[in-house]
């Protein structure tokens, strides 16, 4: 039986893709919910039953805690006693370490902590994971197989989950503001916004395709689209002139500072 502990948006994707995949059904699957409206969209959406926090963490061997990190000590606080050592806890709260989780539970607990991103809902999310304490080989196998049928799991060490928060977790974020910049930059030239912005979905699926299938550096793929002379090389000197690369490096290094600062409050 697997328990997800706070579904909403990413504990959905994660629920909707286990589903999807055939990994587990209906009747395996449990949802921790607050709210009945909630409760009542899971049930009525994917079939699954929606349970107390409580009772989840009695019924369930791997639980998949998909709660805001300001809210994980009072979930620990009333449920930490329920979970045993022959359970596995799957974390997916940003800024918030296995220590951390561990130290709230009973006894030599498993612990793997995760850290994934919305495209989860087209099962396309990028997931890293690292061990705790307490976690094998088999129990980062486990969490490994329940995240592949939602997109790519990477293994990294802990030390760089908050590095990992800041680049793919909130990506996403990053490129939905570079569409939207350059569907505004289409209007300004005289685009209607609908042309514009089909033009500019196409171009970031294609480029990202290209980056992924062709196993091409990124300056590679660049330099190929940058002629002599042309209309991008000069593009490319106003994105440096504005220092676009500095506050793409100052924005995801504040987006790390902020994911330590959530683990730590």
């Amino acid at each position: 039986m697997i328990a997800i502990v706070g579904a909403g948006k990413m504990g959905e994707a994660l629920a909707s893709g286990l589903l999807r995949a055939g990994v587990v059904g209906p009747d395996e699957i449990v949802a921790a919910v607050r709210r009945p409206e909630r409760a009542k969209q899971l049930r009525d959406g994917y079939g699954i039953e929606a349970t107390t926090p409580a009772e989840a963490a009695q019924r369930a061997q791997t639980l998949v805690i998909a709660v805001k990190p300001q809210d994980m000590g009072a979930l620990l606080a009333e449920i930490g006693t329920l979970i045993t050592p022959d359970k596995l806890v799957i974390s997916i709260a940003a800024g918030i370490t296995t220590g951390f989780i561990v130290d709230h539970l009973s006894g030599a607990v498993p612990v793997v902590r995760v850290m994934s991103n919305t495209p989860a809902l087209v099962d396309e999310a990028m997931s890293v994971i690292s061990p705790g304490q307490y976690a094998t080989e088999e129990h980062l196998r486990r969490a490994e197989e329940l995240l592949q049928p939602v997109g790519k799991v990477l293994r990294i060490p802990e030390s760089l989950q908050d590095a990992a928060t800041a680049l793919s977790g909130s990506g996403p974020a990053y490129v939905y503001f570079l569409v939207e910049a350059m569907v505004d930059a289409g209007i300004l030239l005289g685009m209607p916004r609908s042309d514009a912005l089909e033009m500019v979905k196409q171009a970031v699926y294609g480029a990202a395709k290209m980056l992924r299938d062709s196993g091409e550096h990124p300056v590679l793929l660049r330099e190929a689209v940058t002629s002599p002379g042309g209309t991008t090389i000069n593009a490319i000197r106003e994105l440096e002139r504005h220092g676009v690369r500095a506050a793409v490096l100052s924005a995801i290094e504040a987006a790390r500072d902020r994911g330590r600062e959530l683990g730590s409050a």
